[in-house]
């Protein structure tokens, strides 16, 4: 029963978050060259999907009150703001040398961005994770909330790996001014219009 659990817990966890594998890269492409920027990147994502869990969870032993599915695709609002804000940003620096240092150095990745991301992008993980809290056991949700938890550290050393794979290095430096901020502006306009916000 447990190890059955655990299964299904790392299959759930797989399909609800590996488009989380482009963001968290880019996040480290973003960062590349800062001190730091592997553990606020790693706290950011844990944050996030705390948010997530606490949610899920609360949703599915009774308190739909706290958070109404209708205000779930209102999530899209975070990551549309903070990418144009990126995207103001790279445009407001466009004019700047490559051999600038803050460009060699990367950007400083906030802890609080990677979270709200990372909650913001969550709203379909608690969409399929509540009915699935519903049908099982408590120690079953357990099991589950750990495996989740076990490989959100997984999800983010992979995003690590792959963003420092030497091509994808060198086109994170070239473009991330450019695919950051189109990432997150896609991806909030995805979730708005997928949950039908504001009539959508």
């Amino acid at each position: 029963m447990i190890v059955s659990s655990i299964l299904q817990a790392i299959g759930l966890f797989i399909v609800t978050n590996i488009d989380d594998i482009v963001i968290l890269s880019l996040f480290f492409g973003r960062g590349q060259g800062q001190p730091g920027t592997t553990r606020r990147i790693l706290a950011g994502q844990y944050l996030g999907f705390l948010g997530i869990l606490g949610a899920a969870v609360a949703a599915a032993f009774g308190a739909q009150v706290l958070l109404p599915e209708a205000i779930l695709p209102y999530f899209g609002l975070i990551p549309l703001g903070l990418g144009l804000w990126a995207a103001w940003q790279a445009w407001r620096n466009r004019g700047q040398d490559d051999d600038d240092e803050a460009q060699i150095e990367g950007k400083r990745v906030s802890v609080w961005i990677v979270a709200a991301v990372t909650f913001a992008n969550g709203g379909d993980n608690i969409g399929v994770y509540v009915p699935v809290f519903v049908s099982v056991s408590w120690s079953a949700v357990l099991a589950y909330c750990i495996v989740f938890l076990l490989l959100v550290a997984a999800l983010v050393f992979l995003a690590k790996w792959i963003s420092s794979r030497k091509p994808i290095a060198e086109a994170l430096e070239r473009w991330e001014h450019i695919l950051f901020p189109a990432v997150l502006i896609g991806l909030g306009i995805v979730i708005l219009v997928s949950g039908g916000a504001f009539g959508l």
